[in-house]
């Protein structure tokens, strides 16, 4: 089991989806959130679920709620909540509706990271992946200013920061369930 604490970003406003995704059943779970928490406990020691309000989920877990902002639904505030609250250097951050990243490129990502980096990403051939990597305390304020200035592109911060890109070519693991239509696709795949 890996050390470092997972964190599962579920607080984000799914508009493209039409609802909140977090909450859409997946496989034998009510949720895609117990999904992950279930299949993501079985690699981590300990795996917490960044939310705007754990009361929209109906089982025991981890939460860390976002702190109030205007900006609701910005992952920055759900990566300043999580600084906040975990007294940890770094942390894995996974969104919630990449149900197929697995053990095998998570283990990728944890074993090429370096001391001195402020993140550790992965990187497909579409582009970076901000959602699947590990964050280093290093980047707290640079997150606190992003959210203080209404910038929320974490591509901007992870290229203007000391990240280690981890290259992978199959791009079927970085499969995001956006739109409805890949949400089929993913059920159809389980």
């Amino acid at each position: 089991m890996f050390d470092i604490p997972c964190v599962i970003f579920a607080g984000g406003k799914s508009s493209r989806m039409g609802e909140d995704k977090a909450l859409l059943p997946f496989g034998d779970f009510d949720t895609l959130t117990q999904f992950q928490l279930i299949r993501l406990r079985k690699i981590f020691k300990t795996v917490y679920i960044s939310c705007k309000d754990k009361n929209k989920f109906d089982f025991k877990a981890n939460f860390i709620e976002d702190i109030k902002s205007d900006n609701t639904f910005a992952p920055t505030t759900g990566f300043v909540s999580v600084f906040q609250t975990l007294q940890e250097e770094n942390f894995f951050a996974l969104s919630v509706d990449s149900p197929f990243i697995s053990e095998k490129e998570i283990r990728q990502i944890i074993d090429a990271h370096k001391s001195g980096c402020d993140a550790t990403i992965a990187r497909t051939s579409t582009g970076i992946q901000p959602m699947c990597g590990i964050y280093h305390r290093s980047l707290e304020n640079r997150f606190i200013d992003m959210l203080k200035e209404n910038n929320h592109k974490l591509g901007f911060l992870l290229k203007s920061s000391k990240t280690n890109f981890v290259e992978f070519n199959d791009e079927k693991p970085f499969l995001n369930l956006n739109h409805p239509h890949e949400y089929q696709e993913a059920l159809k795949l389980l």
